[in-house]
């Protein structure tokens, strides 16, 4: 016999059987019990929570031979073929590809017929929001009067997409994410009837990671026991098979970013990488680290709220007195934007770079919200004796003098500098995109002994360029070998000065004449 998934071999055939939608449960048993049954039931939620599950165990009740305490017996004739799909009175219906009026006007001409078996006919129409408006209309006048033996139960996970006119000729029920330690006890239950041997605290993270959803916590589970089939499941393993982070890197990181430490926040993310772990999730996960951060910085009594073991809450209060709660909520508004950016992104380690430098360099940014990081950044550099001393009116005339000469170009450009400068549109096409883009944005002038020199105006683009080196400068100097044969030493400078690059340094680019082709830049 083929293996089958744990969600579909441990799908709740009974009520009692149901985790986590107790409201819902005892409203349909105490329907069924008094014989008070709806023609029009819509079921909302998100994904896994039990909808279809609950449609179908109240499908097999209403036409149950023998019903005890408004729940199926689950042996009659009705109810083993509802279970085994061959029961012509439920009829399930995918919304999602069968949206069309035509769909809608079959189901208006069966209903005409009395079920062969039972007392009714079930029709669960699933994903009901992805119907067209033309169907919509086509179904309202079924449901507004449907036949006594009919009942429609709609399901879905975005009730704001259903019109008003359907949503008031149904009963509404709101399916709840199912908490961590009802997961948590499903699973230990199956386990031991499984006769598979997992850790708790495995456990613990595949509910956490299933987000309320219980078919999901039994699909993460299953990939894990099939990646290590025949041992015992740990936390570790768990983790190593999701691709996801323990919080050690997490608390190793932050600690990172408290001290400004660019190289080796970045050090921590080629960590990740070689060990194949998936970014988006670490974002998610890093996140949620720092929000479970602010709330024990607001109350001292949060270990049922968080959830954790002693031993890492002893950690996280010790990290919340370490950072300051403004600072806080601006990683936290930082790496939630990226959550949303990199779910599309093709370049998600570069994205993760950059924003991990922002929280290092808080000076990049210059909005309000970074003003208390910028303030901590200079106590910091005070306490360990590094002075910061203002200009005096004379520094800064002088400084202002130093700024106003333009320096001169020697009167012949390097021949390799003036190859690199004409074919400078072939050469940055040749690289990856944000590199290609931060290159373009730098303007190309000598350095004071011969080298290629870039200036920056852009910090956010000079910090990236700066730092990863391998990624960009190495690059640009390979693809420039290949293009004219030639090495270039490079020199990138930023420009703070608060005047335009263009008035400080001669600008190679407007007196080479540069190659005319077409590049792509896409």
């Amino acid at each position: 016999m083929s293996y089958m998934a744990l969600y579909r071999k441990f799908r709740p055939q009974e009520f009692k059987d149901v985790k986590g939608q107790e409201h819902i449960v005892t409203t349909l048993k105490n329907q069924i019990k008094a014989e008070r049954i709806g023609h029009a039931y819509l079921f909302c939620g998100t994904r896994g929570t039990g909808k279809t599950t609950i449609a179908k165990i109240f499908a097999k009740a209403v036409n149950c031979e023998h019903p005890a305490d408004g729940s199926p017996c689950g042996e009659c004739a009705v109810c083993r073929a509802i279970a085994a799909g061959t029961s012509m009175n439920v009829i399930e219906i995918d919304a999602a590809s069968n949206n069309g009026v035509d769909n809608i006007r079959q189901i208006r001409e069966e209903v005409e017929y009395h079920p062969t078996e039972g007392k009714y006919k079930v029709y669960i129409i699933d994903e009901v929001h992805m119907l067209s408006i033309g169907a919509f209309n086509a179904l309202l006048k079924t449901l507004e009067e449907p036949p006594s033996y009919v009942i429609f139960i709609l399901a879905t996970t975005e009730a704001h997409k259903i019109p008003v006119t359907i949503l008031s000729r149904c009963q509404r029920y709101d399916f709840r994410r199912i908490s961590v330690e009802t997961i948590v006890g499903r699973l230990r239950e199956l386990m031991e009837k499984e006769q598979i041997t997992v850790e708790e605290k495995a456990l613990r993270y595949v509910a956490k990671a299933a987000d309320g959803a219980m078919r999901d916590a039994l699909s993460l589970l299953d990939q894990c026991i099939a990646f290590y089939l025949g041992q015992e499941l740990t936390y570790d393993k768990v983790l190593e098979t999701l691709g996801a982070v323990d919080t050690e890197i997490f608390s190793r990181l932050l600690r990172h970013i408290l001290d400004k430490n660019v190289t080796g926040t970045i050090g921590v993310v080629d960590e990740l990488v070689a060990e194949g772990r998936e970014l988006g999730q670490f974002v998610t996960d890093f996140t949620w680290y720092l929000r479970n951060l602010m709330l024990v910085q607001g109350s001292d009594d949060m270990e049922d709220v968080l959830d954790i073991s002693a031993e890492n809450l002893a950690l996280l209060k010790e990290e919340a007195r370490m950072i300051d709660a403004q600072i806080l909520m601006r990683y936290i508004r930082i790496l939630s934007e990226l959550g949303g950016e990199i779910k599309f992104a093709s370049q998600k380690r570069i994205l993760i770079e950059i924003a991990l430098i922002k929280l290092c360099r808080p000076e990049m940014e210059k909005d309000l919200s970074s003003l208390a990081d910028r303030m901590d950044s200079l106590e910091k550099k005070i306490e360990k004796g590094i002075a910061i001393v203002p200009q005096t009116v004379g520094q800064k005339v002088e400084r202002d003098k130093t700024l106003a000469a333009k320096p001169e170009l020697p009167r012949a450009v390097p021949d390799d500098i003036n190859q690199v400068i004409a074919n400078w549109n072939g050469i940055i096409g040749q690289l990856p995109g944000v590199s290609r883009n931060y290159f373009r944005s730098a303007l190309c002038s000598l350095g004071a002994d011969g080298e290629l020199m870039l200036v920056y105006e852009d910090a956010n683009a000079y910090e990236y360029v700066k730092e990863n080196r391998s990624a960009c400068q190495d690059e640009l100097k390979r693809v420039i070998l290949e293009r004219i044969g030639k090495e270039v030493a490079l020199e990138i400078r930023k420009n703070d000065s608060g005047q335009r690059s263009a008035d400080l340094y001669v600008d190679l680019k407007q007196m080479i004449q540069m190659d005319i082709e077409e590049e792509d830049f896409q």
